[in-house]
């Protein structure tokens, strides 16, 4: 199964390019993994629907806003990915994706399995540089990829990092170390 993995976000509106800063930590891991595609989407999205043909899952990574303190991160999947992006106040790009999600859709070429792993920004105004908090998202950020990945080479069924084992479909981290309900606070 081919994967095709999206770093989305602006480089120069600062803390709004960290799914790139995640990209670039991701694609760097070793080992590398076979049949996975890492595209610098930057704020494209028609453009990549071509991708999508050739993919049997998809991997987004980009800034979101969780209503969570700078730097927490998101894991959603499937359905769950599909319907926060249909939220007007999710992505700073979910008209680019949510559009790219439904074109693929309709086209019948959205991936079986797709995952999202959002960061909550502190702020996304014009500079290059991230947020102390969100420089240190980045780590953990992959890590969670790498996991999702690996778990779909793996052929895993439902058992996917961010789903409590089957029974939620999301789940949020952060670094206060706290947890309640549905979301995991490592």
């Amino acid at each position: 199964m081919r994967i095709l993995v999206l770093g989305i976000g602006n480089p120069l509106m600062s803390d709004d390019g960290v799914g790139l800063r995640v990209l670039e930590a991701l694609s760097g891991q070793q080992p590398a993994l076979e049949d996975v595609d890492y595209v610098d989407a930057g704020t494209l999205s028609l453009l990549l629907l071509p991708r999508f043909e050739h993919c049997g899952a998809l991997l987004v990574l980009d800034a979101a806003q969780l209503g969570g303190t700078p730097g927490d991160l998101r894991v959603l999947h499937d359905a769950d990915m599909d319907t926060f992006f249909r939220n007007a106040r999710g992505s700073v790009h979910e008209v680019g994706i949510r559009d790219l999600l439904d074109a693929a859709r309709l086209m019948g070429t959205l991936p079986s399995r797709r995952a999202f792993v959002g960061v909550q920004p502190q702020r996304v105004a014009i500079g290059s540089s991230l947020s102390p908090s969100l420089l240190a998202s980045i780590a953990p950020a992959a890590a969670h990829a790498r996991a999702i990945l690996e778990a779909w080479q793996a052929g895993a069924p439902g058992d996917l990092p961010g789903r409590g084992g089957g029974a939620a479909s999301a789940a949020t981290y952060s670094r206060t170390g706290t947890h309640q309900g549905k979301l995991i606070r490592p």
